[in-house]
């Protein structure tokens, strides 16, 4: 059970990495007005994210 707690806890981390490049990345395609789409793909990205944070974070607190 330990190695899929630790498991677990370095893909949450990966995963707040990801979201954070894909918060940069977003802030970039919005300062430059003409790629609306780009951010509009990065919204949708940071929000699967969240998701499977949120998924892994209850299986953590589960029980693991």
């Amino acid at each position: 059970m330990t190695n899929r707690k630790k498991r677990l806890q370095k893909g949450i981390a990966s995963i707040e990495k990801q979201i954070k490049l894909h918060e940069e990345k977003l802030r970039k395609a919005e300062e430059e007005d003409n790629i609306v789409e780009l951010a509009e793909y990065y919204k949708k990205e940071i929000a699967a994210k969240k998701k499977d944070k949120e998924e892994k974070q209850r299986i953590l607190n589960k029980g693991g």
